[in-house]
């Protein structure tokens, strides 16, 4: 189904480039796949363990009361899944009965069952997996199991839900998260709950997921997905080694800037998902203490620059962003690419102090290896410049931009280096993507659930009427704003904190005459500076992870990172001109 998605836009646009007249039927059905693809995913994240959490969840991770806390979560997980699964399975009921169809090419209906079915699929693996003590493991699986069915009745009955508070259960939803339930349980939960307490049918949130899965510029995500995965599956990571060394080994601290532009390349694709430094850190960790870099500046180094990529195009948080605030990608793309290079600029400054401090040898520039370096990443440095080339163009959508990039890096991953074969790694790599895709995909769908409801209550206003009355300036907006949203990155993903908070923070920047544009640029910067932020910055668990190292010796050397990384944040903040010089 993925490579469906990638090749149905690429066929569509050569045949409108060819005869001059398009698919109708292309993009509707294109968006619906995504749904299905979105709630697979979701299937198939929950068997392996790769719903998106609270890094929180991970500090009592080795302790005793670790089967007491997962078991609890998953039997709350399990029956918000049983209402969710009722509320999205009532919406496509009613969709069959107005008989919706895809273009006149066909009914919606049967791809939009992707909903309940995923989630009681989800509801039913985290159920299986409920360790919680007794009777060899059934009694979690049966409680769980149990919750699950519960959900679905509560949904049947939500009438007797009408009026009543819920503030209890709200809490018990947040504490669930805050213990390591995944994130979409409370960020699907809570909205569904709080309809249901002022008489509206749980359905909203249904109509809000359709809404999102359906928006045009949602498929460009699991193409660059996609893109980011098969990039770092085969050699592709040695051969922009390769390239960065033989141009950018010669300056001080080479082998640390070489580093930092390696993982800022990568994390374009990746989306800041963590990909960037489970993939490369290994290879880079190891080449930078061969160089003879403390092993406290390695560790700070590729976990600071896990994410340093996410400001440039066609990173994925900016593509979230336009679609939540509902401005032009493009014109984030642009606005992105100084506050950027701003951002690598000084993390290459301090690698190359480190360079010096440490007194490792740099080489040469040695031209015929620099020549073919070059020639061997040739097709790897295109797939950005296709991109860019195919979008400003005008010639292609970003949907189809995004679809035709991966198309080119699995043709030339396929057929040129053959890092990647059709048997085997191929759907390796398709399995891990639509694993990460799903629980990304399905956060996203329950968070605008959760964003209607704070906008049809009117939380942004009655905040804009208290911001009014306290802080009477945009300079002091713009470091409120600075501190919350390194709060929000530090406790969420960049992609549920996109669909929840925007919606709140966008009328408040209107209300002090904040670009938009501007506004976008900062909270992409802020939610990167929060993956660093201890004690539950999702970079430091999952370098944690990745080197085998105590958090705690990851927070300490992550902290000379951090602190550059919040200049160039400032820098940003209150010198917009980097925004939009080219606009």
């Amino acid at each position: 189904m993925l490579l469906g998605i990638a090749f149905l836009p690429v066929v569509a646009s050569a045949c409108r480039s060819l005869t001059g007249h398009g698919w109708a039927f292309t993009s509707p059905l294109v968006q619906h796949l995504t749904l299905v693809l979105a709630f697979l995913g979701a299937w198939l994240a929950a068997r392996e363990g790769k719903l998106l959490r609270l890094a929180s969840g991970e500090l009592w991770k080795n302790t005793r009361v670790r089967p007491w806390i997962e078991g609890g979560t998953a039997i709350v997980s399990a029956f918000v899944c049983g209402l969710l699964a009722f509320a999205t399975y009532d919406f496509v009921l009613l969709e069959r009965e107005l008989g919706s169809t895809i273009s006149d090419l066909m009914v919606s209906w049967p791809l939009l069952l992707a909903m309940p079915t995923g989630f009681l699929g989800v509801g039913a693996y985290l159920a299986w997996k409920n360790e919680l003590p007794g009777l060899g493991g059934w009694l979690g699986r049966g409680l769980s199991l149990g919750a699950l069915a519960g959900g679905w009745f509560a949904g049947v009955e939500e009438g007797l839900l009408y009026g009543q508070p819920v503030g209890i259960l709200v809490g018990v939803l947040l504490l669930a998260a805050l213990l390591g339930a995944p994130l979409f349980v409370p960020l699907g939960g809570i909205p569904l709950l709080l309809f249901i307490s002022q008489e509206i049918p749980s359905m909203a949130v249904s109509i809000e997921m359709n809404r999102l899965a359906t928006q045009p510029f949602l498929p460009a995500i699991p193409m660059f997905t996609l893109v980011g995965f098969l990039l770092t599956e085969g050699r592709a990571p040695e051969r922009m080694l390769r390239f960065f060394r033989a141009f950018f080994g010669w300056l001080p601290g080479g082998t640390a800037v070489i580093a930092t532009l390696l993982c800022a390349f990568f994390s374009i694709f990746t989306g800041g998902s963590g990909v960037t430094i489970l993939a490369l850190g290994g290879l880079l960790f190891q080449t930078l203490k061969a160089e003879g870099y403390k092993s406290s500046f390695a560790l700070g180094l590729m976990t600071g620059s896990g994410s340093l990529g996410i400001l440039l195009p066609p990173a994925l948080p900016l593509i979230l962003f336009g679609i939540a605030a509902n401005v032009p990608i493009d014109e984030l793309f642009v606005a992105g690419i100084l506050p950027g290079a701003v951002l690598i600029l000084f993390v290459c400054l301090w690698g190359a102090r480190a360079g010096v401090v440490s007194k490792v040898e740099r080489s040469r520039f040695d031209f015929r290896e620099a020549r073919n370096a070059f020639w061997e990443a040739k097709f790897e440095l295109a797939a950005p410049v296709i991109a860019m080339m195919a979008l400003f163009s005008g010639r292609a959508t970003l949907v189809e931009t995004s679809a035709l990039t991966a198309v080119y890096v699995l043709c030339t991953q396929l057929f040129v280096h053959r890092d990647v074969s059709l048997s085997a790694s191929l759907w390796t790599v398709l399995r891990k993507c639509g694993a990460v895709l799903g629980g990304i995909l399905i956060i996203l769908c329950c968070a605008q659930g959760l964003s209607s409801y704070l906008v049809d209550a009117e939380i942004p206003m009655r905040v804009l009427e208290w911001l009014r009355g306290t802080v009477d300036s945009p300079l002091a907006f713009l470091l409120c704003l600075n501190l919350f949203l390194l709060a929000v990155g530090c406790l969420l993903d960049i992609y549920s904190a996109t669909f929840v908070v925007v919606p709140l923070i966008l009328p408040l920047s209107r209300a002090y005459g904040i670009d938009p544009i501007h506004l976008g640029i900062l909270f992409v910067a802020n939610l990167e500076l929060g993956y660093l932020t201890p004690p539950v910055g999702l970079n430091l668990f999952l370098a944690s992870y990745r080197f085998e190292r105590p958090l705690f010796a990851i927070v300490k050397s992550t902290l000379p990172v951090f602190g550059i990384l919040a200049i160039g944040v400032l820098v940003i903040t209150y010198v917009p001109w980097l925004t939009t010089a080219f606009r």
